[in-house]
């Protein structure tokens, strides 16, 4: 027997280990089910085609509602995983590697959505919940979060509210908090009204006598240049755009290859003589790496227009060495082409948020988005990224031209 400090007698204690509780079934199945329902909606929502976008603005109740932090997490994480499903399998062609690289740079890639949502998670159901969430998607729009902030389910708002510009973006990232409050059912109708007015719904169009020019051409030393006979080639798909009366042809991202003095004596030799102006994309090298950018051509002369602000981290942007591509992050948000105020957006541009977002603030008068998926392979990256133009044009009601070498 033991003593307390009064001296009375009092039996001894043991301390006793006990296993921690397994969960309940219910609770799994509960956890099961927030997870399986965050991938089925990255899945269905960024399929390639614009008018399952609006699918994403169940995320953020999932996210919100979910049992605890770790099952938010996990919710993140499937969401953001499965809408960049093609990842990996586009990072083992560009690499020339095995699928081992393509899965640790998927993952890698999640970090900053998975991280940013687990640390604004909260089990308070209270007005913290729609706050938390704007903070969220508000990081994952500029950068540095924004770099990688792809999937946002903002982009929802052209196919929801088509037409309705700033309101419509507001309404939409308005809508998107208040799905994580209990009044999430009630806003998911008004999405879903929204939306089935949106059935009539059509892809944004080039104005007239403008025309982008889509390729299927194979590259060379992975993908970056354009030989002599591509070069050959797509000037006769310009000859030919001319003949239908196109005045002003976008070419894909990398349609001029490696831009030269030499180059460009040839381009406009070729161009003498036609009333065409020609806007593709090429790069240009310097001694710390290079340029990606869009050229403006004519018979008469060339010059670059845009230098893009958001190469793709890692394959192109390589900050921590030299040799990759420049990333100017919010210059020339809107650039002259032809006498025309034009939005560019170079690829990768069209999965992120704050470009498009940036540039429309000058009022443009019509996007031009290219694209080179030669390293897409058999994925829906090359879809998701037009779906993702045309939801912003559509949301502005501006014209759209693009042009995909795939």
């Amino acid at each position: 027997m033991t003593r307390d400090i009064l001296g009375r007698s009092r039996p001894p204690v043991f301390w006793v280990w006990r296993p921690p509780s397994l969960p309940s079934r219910h609770s799994l199945v509960r956890a099961t089910a927030f997870v399986a329902g965050a991938v089925a909606i990255g899945a269905v929502a960024w399929c390639g085609n614009v008018l399952a976008l609006p699918l994403a603005v169940l995320f953020p109740a999932l996210w919100a509602f979910s049992p605890s932090r770790f099952i938010a997490t996990l919710v993140a994480a499937g969401y953001f995983l499965s809408s960049s499903r093609g990842l990996p399998e586009g990072v083992t062609i560009f690499y020339a590697t095995d699928m081992i690289m393509g899965i640790g740079l998927w993952l890698a890639a999640s970090l900053c959505f998975v991280v940013v949502h687990s640390w604004l998670w909260t089990a308070k159901q209270d007005r913290q919940r729609p706050v938390r969430y704007a903070m969220a998607v508000s990081l994952m729009s500029v950068p540095p979060f924004g770099i990688v902030g792809w999937a946002s389910p903002i982009t929802a708002a052209g196919v929801l509210f088509p037409g309705w510009g700033w309101f419509g973006l507001v309404a939409t990232a308005i809508g998107l908090s208040a799905m994580t409050t209990r009044a999430w059912s009630i806003i998911g109708l008004v999405f879903g009204v929204a939306f089935l007015s949106a059935t009539s719904w059509t892809a944004p169009k080039p104005p007239a006598g403008w025309i982008g020019i889509d390729t299927e051409f194979d590259y060379d030393d992975h993908g970056r240049h354009a030989d002599y006979g591509q070069h050959l080639a797509t000037i006769a798909l310009v000859r030919k755009a001319a003949t239908v009366g196109a005045s002003k042809i976008v070419l894909p991202e990398s349609a001029f290859g490696i831009w030269t003095p030499t180059t460009e004596r040839f381009w406009k030799r070729n161009l003498k003589g036609l009333d065409v102006t020609v806007a593709g994309g090429a790069i240009v090298v310097d001694e710390a790496g290079y340029d990606n950018i869009i050229i403006e051509v004519t018979g008469q002369g060339a010059k670059i227009i845009y230098r893009e602000r958001m190469p793709v981290p890692v394959s192109m942007w390589q900050p921590w060495s030299t040799g990759g591509a420049a990333a100017h992050f919010f210059d020339n948000p809107q650039v002259g082409f032809a006498g025309t105020s034009i939005v560019p957006l170079i690829c990768y541009e069209q999965l992120i948020v704050w470009p498009i977002v940036q540039s429309m603030l000058f009022h443009p008068d019509v996007i031009v988005a290219i694209g080179n998926g030669w390293w897409t392979g058999d994925t829906n990256i090359v879809a998701i990224q037009k779906a993702s133009a045309e939801a912003w044009a559509a949301l502005f009601e501006v014209p759209l031209v693009t042009a995909f070498n795939k």
